[in-house]
């Protein structure tokens, strides 16, 4: 399962300014090019801030300083890795409240940008890809399960899941493997089980021939005085969810 990188989904030929770009000619690119920000690079093409439209905003609300990028700039800027997964670059632009993502290389250097718009094309994959890739790497390649007892039905995105499983301990797994494949929006568990998993304890105590597990409901023995043998021995019969 590969889920898309920062380098699948960023713009690789970046709108950059230099230091010394006027106010006017930032917000001629900012319009032109349909962008909120833009980073500014020093001459070996590495970022050293961004210029955004409230920095222009502010800028012209306060006539402070020189109306350069330089001046003007948000700085140190924040930047991206390309093989980074969506999500690290997603939770990146929450912490720190920006809505674009220079992405530079090994050496710093801008080779792109990554936008919201850009991680939300995630989600408009096709319910289609989004099933085939459940079947294919989830249910067959990495739980190991039978195409053939799981029902997958996606409708925009929500994933419904339904029929058998062997085991209930798989279930919580495959609901996580799911949410993490890329277009996914919810995932609805709506599986049934063969087994509910009982514990340990239970299956010991029948191999060491410990009677008292498959008591049947009666009266007690005599010498279970104290009450410990009274009624069914606890987790003897299968849990409930």
């Amino acid at each position: 399962m590969r889920n898309r990188s920062v380098a699948d989904l960023m713009t690789p030929t970046a709108v950059a300014v230099q230091p010394g770009t006027s106010f006017k000619e930032i917000a001629r690119l900012l319009d032109e090019y349909g962008i909120t920000a833009v980073p500014v690079i020093d001459a070996d093409d590495r970022p050293v801030g961004v210029v955004s439209e409230a920095d222009l905003l502010r800028r012209h609300t306060t006539k402070d300083g020189p109306s350069t990028a330089e001046a003007m700039m948000t700085s140190p800027v924040v930047v991206a890795r390309p093989s980074w997964t969506a999500i690290e670059a997603a939770r990146l632009m929450e912490r720190h409240r920006v809505k674009r993502l220079p992405v530079v290389d090994a050496g710093g250097r801008l080779i792109g940008v990554l936008s919201r718009s850009d991680l939300l094309q995630l989600f408009l994959r096709r319910d289609r890809a989004i099933q085939e890739e459940i079947l294919e790497d989830v249910v067959t390649r990495i739980l190991g399960l039978s195409p053939a007892s799981i029902h997958i039905d996606v409708d925009e995105g929500r994933v419904t899941l339904s029929g058998t499983l062997e085991r209930r301990s798989v279930a919580p797994v495959f609901v996580r493997l799911c949410e993490s494949v890329d277009g996914v929006v919810e995932v609805v568990d709506r599986l049934t089980y063969e087994d509910e998993d009982r514990g340990p304890g239970r299956d010991q105590g029948l191999a060491a021939g410990d009677d008292t597990a498959v008591d049947p409901p009666g009266p007690a023995p005599e010498a279970a005085e104290d009450g410990a043998g009274h009624g069914p021995l606890a987790g003897s019969g299968p849990a409930r969810a």
